[in-house]
Order: structure tokens, then C-alpha cells, then sequence
């Protein structure tokens, strides 16, 4: 027993049977059992109990053993001085102070069922791929799972995008930029892209996007690539650069991409010129993402995004390769993007406006297809269905906040193993 799960088993009231007892003997009725307080102080305020007829209103405090309240240095802290019952899972020894403030303890041991102490054990000392594995059961899942889940994840993203919007004077277009940057680095250059982004000042971005070959030398040029042209095509792409960083300002600084552990459709030569490309082809890019209406209209955004001609026959600068075909972005590609930036993003804008949109990004995510990783994977072996993006998302969410963390007592899914006996 640990005192978080005492005070959870309170809060939701998992007992065997409520004909509680003070260590006299005398009946204890609780009418309130409080709110849970996760500050300091007290546990529970505001709570009601009844004891010989006569209603006590004030704070409850609990522990696993009543000499807690030694250890703990509750006697002499005005805090707890409300106390109107002190509530414990073992009674080990006599609390003098309370029992000359005639303040009740009531004992739980015999009121808690002993297989919700083997499942809590079995729960936070797993090893598995979540640590209910060996009792999960799909049925198990609470209604509106998925999308409580997904709207926590987009209220996280949005406070992220609260804070870019305030570091770049609630420039959405700024704000979508840098964020497309990250997901077009993928998981190897994310941070590194979005750097390059963040160096340069998006009216320079405006200022050029029309010139294709301006926009993609700007991105080499910030990445330290064109230094030392190998052919024509980096010397006429160094020249581009030298112009645009010296009628701009462009800063010296330079953000090296890595290669390392990507496959050659992933390398950043080729990702950010695709994303040159999205630039120079949408002129409009923020407000096409804004008003779309469905996934099909998203997709048509993004489904002729191709890196420049060089790189048909190029995956690096220089070195020709026998594979000669355009290289255009996947769909699984616009998947991620549709997910990790544009909804988000969209989610935010509306919330920022104060439209209330949470049901259509819904509709967004239910009409995208499920992710595939290994996250999923696992999930799907438990028998959990995910036929959707708003089941993936979700799972992945829940996985990496309640699972990874063993967050069992905040949990749904835990909630219910808990609540639910089995000699299983």
C-alpha cells in the first residue's frame, strides 16, 4: 500500500463495504469525502463526516500507518489543525495529540479488497510493454477514450504553439513555418530544421518564395552545403544565396543537418527542397491549411510536392546516382505532417479565436488512417483495435503519459482494472 493509492481509493470511493468504524467503536458516516488536494495541506478539504449523531465539516487527512503523522511533522503545522478525521490503512500505534482533540481515526485494512493491492503491485511493478499487460483487456477501455485522449494532446501542442506565437508577435505564418520545418527534418534533423527556420526571418521567406531557386539555395546556403560548389548547379545555388544573405542580413551562422541512419528518400538535401517547393507552389500556404474542410482537400495540398529537377539524379551534392526519378513526397510522408503539424496547428488557430472546432479535427483524425510503429504494434498484440489516426494518436499519447510513466492511478484504463475485483 502507498499513501497515492490510499488517497485514490478514497477519492473514488473502491471499497467492500462503507459500515465504517473509529478505533472506539463508534459508526462513521461520511457524508462529503472531500475534495482531493494535491498541494499541500491536508489531503482532502472540505470534507463532511458523522459520528454520534453530530457533523463534523473541516479537512481529512490520510496514511498508511497513523504514525505517518509523526514522521510527517503534522503536529505543530497550522495546516492541519482542521482536521476533522485521520483516515489510515494500518493502525500502529496511539496518536496522543488527536485523540486529546478528540479527532476520530478511522482504520481501512479490513474495508480495501486484497486483490486491488495485488493488481496495484502487479501494475507499477511491470516490466512489460505497459505494465497492465498481464490483466489488460480491451473491453476495459472507457467510452470516449480516443478522443479525450487526443484533445489533451492538442491542448499540450497548443500551449507550445501559445508560446512560439508569443516569441513571434502572433505571426501564424511564422509559427507553420518553423513547425513544417520540424516535421520535414523527421526525428534525425527535427530540431536542427527547425533552427534553420527560426535563423531566418519569415518576411525574408515571403520576400522570395516566388524564386523557387532563391527559396532552396537560402535553405542550403544556412546549412553550410554550398561553401565549396562540385558542379553548376551548387555554384549557380551559391550565387542565389550570396545575394539573398547579404540584401537581407542573413546571419553567419550555420545549422548542419545529419545523414546518419536515414534512408536516402529522408536525407535533408532532398527534404528541404520539397520543402522549397511547398513554399514556392502555395503562396497561400497558411490560409489553404486554415479553411480546409476535409482530408482529401489537405492531401491535394501537399500531393504534388516534389524536390527540384537536381535531385532526380541526386540524393547528395555532387555524387549522381543510377536511379534517375522525381522525387516526390509519400503519402505516409503527408500523413505525418498532417498530423504532427497542420491539425495541431489548425486546433490552435480556431481555439485562439475562440471557434469551437473540437469536432471537426475529430472528423480530421477519424478519416486518417492509423500510424504504423512499433508503439502500435504492441498495442495491437494486446487486441486493440486501430483502424484510425484518432486511435493511433491516442494510443501513442496514452502510451508515452500513463504507460511509460506506470501513471497508473490517473488512468482509465487502470481506473476500471482496479475498481473491478477479479481472483485473476
Amino acid at each position: 500500500m502507498t499513501e497515492k493509492l490510499l488517497q485514490y481509493l478514497w477519492n473514488y470511493k473502491v471499497f467492500k463495504h462503507f459500515d465504517f468504524k473509529d478505533l472506539e467503536g463508534n459508526p462513521v458516516e461520511i457524508l462529503e469525502f472531500g475534495k482531493w488536494n494535491t498541494d499541500s495541506g491536508p489531503d482532502f478539504l472540505a470534507a463532511k463526516v458523522k459520528i454520534n449523531e453530530i457533523t463534523f465539516a473541516g479537512n481529512i487527512e490520510l496514511h498508511v500507518k497513523s504514525s505517518d503523522w509523526i514522521f510527517h511533522n503534522h503536529s505543530h503545522d497550522p495546516n492541519y489543525q482542521n482536521i476533522i478525521l485521520h483516515v489510515v490503512f494500518q493502525n500502529d500505534c496511539e496518536i496522543e495529540e488527536l485523540k486529546n482533540k478528540n479527532i476520530p481515526t478511522l482504520e481501512l485494512k479490513d474495508h480495501i479488497d486484497e486483490n486491488i493491492l495485488w493488481k496495484y503491485e502487479k501494475l507499477i511493478g511491470g516490466t512489460q510493454f505497459i505494465p497492465c499487460e498481464n490483466i489488460f483487456d480491451p473491453d476495459k477501455i472507457p467510452v470516449q477514450f480516443h478522443e479525450e485522449n487526443v484533445l489533451k494532446k492538442l491542448a499540450e501542442k497548443s500551449l507550445e504553439f501559445e508560446k512560439n506565437l508569443a516569441q513571434f508577435k502572433n505571426n501564424f505564418e511564422a509559427v507553420l513555418f518553423h513547425s513544417l520545418a520540424y516535421s520535414f527534418g523527421l526525428k534525425v534533423n527535427a530540431f536542427i530544421f527547425r533552427q534553420i527556420a527560426e535563423s531566418i526571418d519569415f518576411t525574408v521567406i515571403n520576400k522570395i518564395r516566388q524564386n523557387e531557386t532563391q527559396l532552396e539555395a537560402l535553405f542550403f546556403g544556412v546549412s553550410g552545403w554550398l561553401e565549396n560548389p562540385e558542379d553548376e548547379t551548387m555554384k549557380i545555388w551559391k550565387r542565389e544565396f550570396d545575394f539573398v544573405k547579404a540584401k537581407f542580413n542573413i546571419s553567419n551562422l550555420k545549422f548542419h543537418p545529419k545523414f546518419l541512419r536515414l534512408r536516402p528518400p529522408n536525407f535533408p538535401t532532398l527534404r528541404l527542397s520539397q520543402l522549397a517547393n511547398l513554399y514556392f507552389r502555395h503562396q497561400n500556404l497558411f490560409s489553404k491549411i486554415i479553411h480546409v474542410k476535409n482530408t482529401k482537400e489537405l492531401f491535394e495540398i501537399f500531393s504534388d510536392i516534389k524536390a527540384s529537377e537536381y535531385w532526380d539524379d541526386h540524393y547528395n551534392f555532387g555524387k549522381i546516382s543510377s536511379v534517375n526519378q522525381t522525387k516526390v513526397v509519400s503519402r505516409d510522408f503527408i500523413e505525418l505532417i498532417i498530423l504532427n503539424t497542420i491539425l495541431p496547428l489548425k486546433y490552435t488557430y480556431h481555439q485562439y479565436h475562440n471557434e469551437e472546432i473540437a469536432d471537426e479535427i475529430l472528423f480530421f483524425y477519424k478519416n486518417l488512417p492509423s500510424e504504423k510503429n512499433s508503439v502500435i504494434t504492441d498495442w495491437k498484440k494486446l487486441g486493440m483495435k486501430c483502424k484510425t489516426a484518432l486511435e493511433s494518436q491516442s494510443l501513442i499519447y496514452h502510451f508515452k503519459n500513463s504507460c511509460e510513466e506506470k501513471n497508473c492511478l490517473n488512468c482509465g484504463i487502470g481506473f476500471k482494472i482496479l475498481k473491478e475485483s477479479s481472483n485473476a
